[in-house]
């Protein structure tokens, strides 16, 4: 069976605690990793988490604060010490270019890994090869900082019995598959007859942001959905002045967007439990978690 969790590798907002690392997010679905916003310690926590780095293909940088990107060099260098052979395809805003070069090229080594830049500079769908389509929104965080929305394919269902009812077997099914109908004796038998469209899963990820339209489109009938939630509201104050979010504004758009599960992420160091921005969001969001350094949550697929 594939692999289809969300692994918390770190949790943590600009600080971090004795507790809570730099954020960063890997998102293991079928045969892709996703790694977002990987902060610096990122490499040693899959170490913690057991998970062999050579998994990721694709990593995302939302914008180019210290705690979002300071891991992805040696990430990167990680990977080229495993001599990975897949490309790397790296999404990133366009206007952090030199920043991205920064972190690249930042120390002495011989680079054997294939990166492929994707510098997004405009919204929408930035990527769509078949399996997964990606969209990238621009959010309110005062720099260029880049929410994503990941969605799967969607997918033909047969129905096994609709199937054996009309003696459909074997090669038949590719037949049908294939010609959209098929003759069995003497009736005229359509696919849609014993099967159905499964819709694909969808996850977004909002990390840095004040409340905004866009964080809820990319967050609409999400399978899961990664936000964060910097502050509780008693310092709401606080997260207007720094452009970000109470674990109750992460739940308010959860409910708009109608999410089906809310991770909330990002704390400050100001809090020593998480389980308050729990409590809080779940006030108005009830299927509402908090991350925690290690933590997996999985997400089954939809029947």
């Amino acid at each position: 069976m594939s692999v289809r969790d969300l692994i918390i590798m770190g949790c943590s907002s600009q600080q971090p605690t004795r507790f809570r690392n730099h954020g960063a997010y890997l998102l293991r679905w079928n045969d892709e990793a996703f790694l977002f916003d990987p902060g610096e310690g990122t490499q040693r926590q899959f170490i913690f988490a057991n998970v062999a780095p050579p998994c990721v293909n694709r990593i995302f940088i939302s914008h180019f604060h210290g705690d979002h990107c300071l891991g992805l060099g040696s990430f990167l260098m990680r990977l080229n010490l495993d001599k990975v052979t897949h490309e790397i395809h790296v999404y990133y805003p366009a206007s952090g270019k030199k920043y991205f070069d920064r972190l690249r090229y930042g120390t002495i080594y011989y680079e054997q890994i294939k990166v492929v830049e994707h510098p997004i500079s405009h919204e929408g769908i930035v990527e769509d090869e078949g399996k997964f389509k990606i969209e990238a929104r621009f959010l309110d965080h005062g720099v260029d900082n880049i929410g994503w929305r990941i969605t799967e394919s969607d997918t033909r269902k047969f129905d096994r019995e609709k199937l054996d009812a009309y003696g459909i077997k074997g090669p038949m099914v590719s037949e049908l598959q294939s010609k959209q109908s098929i003759v069995v004796n003497g009736q005229t038998i359509t696919l849609d007859q014993v099967s159905s469209i499964r819709q694909g899963d969808s996850v977004a990820v909002v990390i840095d942001t004040k409340k905004c339209k866009a964080a809820v489109d990319l967050a609409k009938n999400a399978t899961l959905f990664l936000c964060e939630s910097t502050y509780l509201e008693t310092e709401r104050d606080l997260a207007e002045d720094h452009y970000h979010l109470t674990a109750k504004q992460a739940g308010e758009i959860a409910k708009e967007a109608n999410a089906k599960k809310l991770i909330l992420t990002h704390f400050s160091a100001r809090y020593p439990s998480v389980k308050p921005f729990e409590d809080e969001a779940r006030l108005v969001f009830p299927n509402s978690y908090s991350a925690e350094d290690l933590k997996v949550f999985p997400f089954p697929k939809n029947p």
